[in-house]
């Protein structure tokens, strides 16, 4: 098995995917692994598949953002199309299909911003909402203090009865308990 290994066994090796060994190359062209490891690192094959690989890697990834960008145009396209066919729907002004002309521009509204990265809905409302409530009820280091040195002092005009026990009206906004006031005791009609 003394065989010059000739000038394709590198494309044989690339051929191979990832099951690929100099053992399978040797076979293939009759000759040593030996001689297949020392004409490997002679013409430089481990630096030349990743060479190939990185330009492979590199080419699909160009033809998938190709791809991505003739889809995004498609979906615009269809977005703009639902867009005009609701409005023109709406301005007939019939009003048995004013919820179907809705639906369909929404549709349309909403894939377009889907298409431009925007979101659907707005999700900033939710996030506001969650930042008010955690400064709420959540005590931050700085008013751990504060709250431990008020616990020790008397009660004030700052305290609410209506507040949860250890709270005072001072972390609600103004109004916040309207919905649950008491409602005033019944009098007796006798006294």
């Amino acid at each position: 098995m003394n065989r010059k290994i000739p000038p394709e066994a590198f494309h044989f090796y690339m051929s191979l995917g990832p099951s690929r060994s100099y053992e399978a190359v040797a076979e293939e062209f009759e000759c040593s692994r030996r001689g297949v490891a020392d004409c490997a690192k002679r013409e430089r094959w481990q630096e030349r598949l990743a060479e190939v690989e990185g330009r492979a890697y590199e080419r699909s990834e160009a033809q998938a953002l190709e791809s991505i960008a003739a889809m995004n145009e498609r979906h615009m396209k269809i977005a703009r199309y639902l867009q005009s066919k609701g409005l023109e729907s709406l301005q007939s002004c019939r009003l048995e299909q004013m919820d179907r002309a809705t639906r369909t521009l929404m549709s349309g509204i909403n894939l377009e911003r889907l298409v431009r990265g925007e979101p659907t809905e707005r999700v900033d409302n939710v996030e506001a909402l969650i930042r008010r409530e955690a400064d709420r009820w959540l005590i931050r280091d700085g008013q751990r203090e504060a709250s431990k040195a008020s616990a020790h002092e008397p009660a004030g005009d700052a305290t609410d009865e209506r507040a949860p026990e250890g709270l005072d009206a001072s972390d609600y906004s103004e109004g916040e308990f309207a919905e649950h006031e008491p409602v005033a005791e019944p009098t007796d009609a006798t006294g």
